[in-house]
């Protein structure tokens, strides 16, 4: 479902900085942490270092975006708990 403008308007004034600041202060916090932390382990840069499993390249497939336009649901039936629907007479039984 879509939101109505207004809730995204009110809410990008108020979460938004809001998180915004909550972000700001970890970050600012992240450098001690770190050194607490494992500081020599960074996956990011050092790939041999990553703790997941690995995927063998054969398993990927490569999908365009353009593929995924036109997927038909037509058949597919959209059920009231498929949309989040309910009305009071199903509540009751």
């Amino acid at each position: 479902g879509s939101l109505p403008k207004w809730v995204v308007n009110k809410s990008s004034q108020f979460l938004a900085p809001k998180a915004m600041k909550k972000m700001y202060k970890a970050c600012l916090k992240y450098p001690e942490w770190k050194q607490k932390h494992d500081p020599h382990f960074k996956p990011w840069l050092f790939p041999e270092q990553s703790r997941l499993p690995a995927l063998a390249l054969s398993e990927l497939s490569l999908q365009h975006a353009d593929s995924l336009e036109n997927i038909d649901e037509s058949s597919l039936a959209e059920t009231k708990e498929d949309r989040g629907e309910g009305s009071d007479e199903d509540s009751l039984t």
